[in-house]
């Protein structure tokens, strides 16, 4: 079933404050960019890098800043899961997964990311490896049981628990991370499950690699110890509980008063300068609780502009921008979907420009704190971002019902931009109506 796209957005040009800028925190080109996860076997026919290569000048038009790669090491045979297995039961850290080529393939794709403008961050996987990686030889390196077998986690059989009370082994694991940085070249690392990991041995890890690479960037996926994860190791950190909250409004489940608690208790609980991703879609989510559309219907569009307009990074996975909605297998080839009925990549350009020309919606602790406009209608998200004269103002029907609200403006009253160039006036009081899922993005 075709999706009708309801967006409006307006581009606003850089304009540099006169007033000194907060004092970066993160690499100075985080600040206003997009992160892309890139599932290298499912993107292309070819499933490789080489083939990958080929795509990246369309993602770079439509807007996208990092690449995040997920792991692209080769994957164990043993307790292997499917014909294929998982990107993290990873058998040798410093080597390439043949599936994807060669280590040549993976260095001429990250030249031309680089050339193109492009930063490379790495998914690392610090929590396990394949039971029939070579570390597993090595005594103590790993978890073992009372009758020394190697110890998995959760449902996954295909990983051996790695043990961080070793000394040895965490100094191999830095030297693996150096490998990829100095040797290879990347710009960071996605680090997979980083809650699992002591937070001592990131601490450790991250400051030695920042000494050679002061503007690496570093991404944890963990929301329960973002606060200890964000003091200095990694930049950002996953926005799990908004994303489940954002499938819950789709779903009707939850409403306009969860989110803005939501934001209420991350203000006191999280760091300021801490980066949230914000994402309607990754690798977990798609191929184990369902696509975008199976989660959140007609209300795709709306929950992905809002990860725009929320504090944060936005966060596009593969196959968003072409049009896939089916769940990807995890262990086998399953090439994505390239259909127009569901195709959003017009819409993420038009995000993309969007949050590179305005800085009010930079990430923290560049961009504008959010604040909540008033009205008078219970299924309307309306806040926003003020920043020295600037402002991006939203406005969104979280709702599959018509929607009129009037919203108390006050001192944010005067002219904004909307789409087509028009340029009203907005009273301290004005009033919308909005069709299902519909919404406005202004900016003044």
């Amino acid at each position: 079933m075709k999706k009708t796209l309801l967006f409006a957005f307006a581009f606003l040009s850089f304009v540099s404050c006169a007033k000194q800028q907060p004092q970066s925190v993160h690499p100075e080109w985080a600040y206003d960019a997009t992160i892309y996860e890139l599932n290298t076997r499912q993107l292309t026919p070819e499933g490789t890098f080489a083939a990958a290569e080929a795509v990246l000048p369309q993602l770079r038009e439509n807007g996208i800043d990092i690449i995040w790669v997920m792991p692209c090491q080769p994957i164990g045979q043993i307790t292997r899961k499917g014909t294929l297995g998982s990107y993290y039961s990873i058998i040798d850290y410093c080597a390439i997964n043949p599936e994807f080529g060669t280590r040549a393939d993976f260095e001429h794709f990250l030249a031309e990311a680089h050339r193109l403008g492009f930063k490379v961050i790495l998914d690392w996987v610090a929590n396990h490896t394949a039971p029939d990686s070579e570390w597993t030889k090595n005594e103590g390196w790993h978890y073992r049981d009372s009758l020394g077998n190697l110890m998995v986690q959760y449902d996954w059989t295909d990983i051996s628990k790695l043990n961080y009370n070793n000394q040895d082994m965490r100094a191999e694991m830095l030297k693996a991370m150096h490998w990829w940085m100095d040797s290879i070249g990347i710009d960071g690392f996605r680090c997979d499950v980083a809650g699992e990991v002591p937070t001592d041995f990131w601490n450790w890890a991250m400051a030695d690699l920042r000494l050679t690479h002061p503007d690496m960037f570093t991404l944890a996926e963990d929301e329960d110890k973002a606060q200890e994860l964000t003091e200095s190791a990694f930049d950002m950190y996953y926005g799990w509980t908004l994303h489940h909250i954002m499938n819950d409004v789709a779903q009707g489940k939850k409403g306009v008063e969860d989110l803005w608690a939501y934001f209420a208790k991350t203000d006191t609980t999280i760091r300021p300068e801490a980066i949230r991703m914000n994402f309607i879609s990754n690798h977990d989510e798609n191929s184990w609780n369902g696509t975008e559309q199976e989660r959140m219907g007609d209300a795709v569009p709306l929950f992905a502009a809002f990860c725009y307009v929320v504090p944060g990074m936005p966060m596009i996975y593969t196959g968003q921008l072409s049009g896939n909605h089916h769940r990807l297998e995890f262990f086998e080839k399953d090439l994505i979907d390239t259909d127009p009925a569901y195709a959003q990549a017009d819409l993420y350009k038009g995000l993309n420009a969007m949050r590179a020309a305005n800085p009010a919606i930079f990430s923290p602790e560049k961009g504008a704190p959010m604040v909540r406009i008033p009205a008078d209608n219970e299924h309307i998200f309306a806040c926003i971002r003020p920043l020295e004269g600037k402002a991006v103002l939203a406005v969104m029907n979280m709702s599959g019902e018509e929607q009129t609200v009037t919203l108390e403006l006050g001192e944010y009253a005067g002219d904004y931009t909307f789409p087509c160039g028009r340029t009203p006036h907005l009273d301290t009081t004005h009033t919308f109506t909005f069709k299902p899922w519909e919404y406005l993005i202004l900016t003044k």
